[in-house]
């Protein structure tokens, strides 16, 4: 259902009686659905190089909606649902075209040793949980209770007095540098079990993967990470014999556990940081050549892009926002689990001796400052190229649609002089009420698209 079932008249009347509504429906249109569009004052003004003469102008206050809109971007589904949407089918067409090709990326790529890897965090305490038996069944919880599936104490901790809340939060702020520590370590274990120097390495195979942070229900993150061996340049080069599956799961299993990042010491007490003992290795396999009974590429590609775009308030109810004040707190309605994560993120915040983590300002993300969704530069294309093509796309379909001729082809160069300032974000009632009723519910979308294709499959 839109969100706005009432039309806002008193707003659309005054709308209707500029004689814009036309016009302001195809500028809303162009958002694509975002409800948090970003205002902007200005002009753009293109002049011929040689003879001064100006091509065409185009003024913010011209504009239907009196401002250039711009869409937020934002990855987030709780922000902007259809933003979101977007970064998601992105990141699945990225991980994709790194599993099969595609996008500029060689398809030999899907010959390559590839495994999908998570890592976990260690333990800070007992939580609340559902543990199954080796036939499925769900057994009862420490706390002697069976819990439902998607019930709110669902990794919350069993005695929040003793649970080590200051390694939690610690241990999400170092979590970016402990993938780094380990990515540097992974070279070395494939390494040595080639018979190879770390400097001889880099002329025989190369390392390249695509990885996004997921939270946890207790509130720590992990990681999801396809990991994929090259030939020295990357996917456009084979990986030579001895580049196998199982000596890259043998290799993950040995950097994991050596790898490990010293972390502050607080009130006298040292953190050391390091991944948790559960960690899960599998190979991925091509439908194409097993029928779809293992891991696929498809399943692996939708299972992170679904991920990108969720963050903390996803798994454990927290905030989607900074907080600019402690106080906020009392206000909101959040888990006392994740309450004490925010208070033990600024309390840590305030110290001098953390101050480069800059808890206080990651406090609503639990502590983790990193990025959700990396790759290395040869895994495949990046999240910008994407971004540009479908821009290019959009840009042709315009002129393609457009009344008037398209300018002819020329070598000469164009001069643009633009100045763009902030002049707010969202939309007005009348507008906002429009722009539902051109896109409906981005959710319902999602649904129906799920239903289609289980897979998340964007061939788009």
């Amino acid at each position: 259902m839109p969100a706005h079932t009432t039309p806002p008249i008193k707003h659309l009347a005054a709308l209707a009686s500029l004689g814009t509504m036309p016009a302001l429906l195809r500028q809303l249109r162009g958002l694509g659905g975002c409800g948090q569009p970003i205002r902007l004052d200005g002009h753009r003004t293109e002049i011929h190089p040689t003879t001064g003469q100006i091509l065409s102008e185009l003024h913010a206050t011209d504009l239907p909606a009196g401002h250039l809109l711009v869409r937020c971007n934002n990855r987030r589904t709780t922000r902007c649902p259809a933003c979101a949407e977007t970064y998601r089918r992105d990141t699945y067409q990225l991980i994709t075209a790194g599993l099969r090709g595609g996008k500029e990326t060689p398809e030999q790529v899907a010959a390559h040793p590839r495994v999908f890897a998570t890592f976990t965090a260690p333990s800070f305490g007992p939580v609340h949980n559902r543990p199954t038996g080796t036939s499925g069944t769900v057994r009862p919880c420490r706390c002697g209770t069976r819990h439902p599936d998607g019930a709110p104490e669902l990794g919350t901790a069993l005695n929040s007095e003793t649970y080590d809340y200051e390694s939690a939060v610690l241990w999400n702020a170092h979590a970016g540098a402990l993938w780094r520590r380990f990515s540097i370590y992974l070279r070395r274990e494939i390494a040595k079990r080639a018979g190879l120097s770390q400097r001889a390495f880099r002329h025989h195979a190369r390392v390249s993967f695509a990885k996004v942070a997921e939270y946890q229900k207790r509130g720590a993150v992990h990681f999801h990470a396809v990991i994929r061996l090259d030939g020295p340049a990357g996917g456009d080069t084979s990986p030579p014999a001895w580049a196998t599956a199982d000596l890259l799961t043998d290799a993950i299993q040995a950097a994991t556990t050596n790898a490990t990042v010293p972390g502050p010491v607080v009130d006298g007490r040292a953190h050391t940081f390091a991944f948790g003992k559960q960690l899960d290795i599998r190979p991925i396999r091509s439908a194409d050549f097993d029928g779809g009974t293992e891991l696929t590429e498809r399943a692996v590609a939708a299972y992170i892009a679904k991920y990108a775009t969720k963050g903390a308030e996803t798994a454990t109810g927290t905030l989607d926002r900074p907080l600019k004040f402690l106080a906020e707190l009392a206000q909101l309605d959040i888990s006392d689990h994740a309450r004490r994560m925010i208070r033990t993120a600024w309390a840590l915040g305030g110290r001098r001796d953390l101050e480069d983590l800059r808890l206080r300002a990651w406090a609503h993300m639990l502590g983790f400052r990193g990025h959700f969704s990396t790759k290395t530069r040869r895994y495949s294309t990046t999240l910008g190229a994407l971004r540009t093509a479908r821009a290019e796309w959009r840009r042709l379909q315009a002129q393609a649609n457009s009344p008037e001729p398209a300018p002819a082809d020329n070598d000469e160069t164009t001069l643009v002089l633009s100045h763009w300032s902030f002049a707010g974000t969202g939309l007005t009632a009348g507008e906002s009420w429009l722009a539902t009723t051109i896109h409906p519910d981005p959710k319902h979308d999602r649904e129906l698209h799920a239903d289609l294709n289980p897979e998340g499959d964007n061939r788009t």
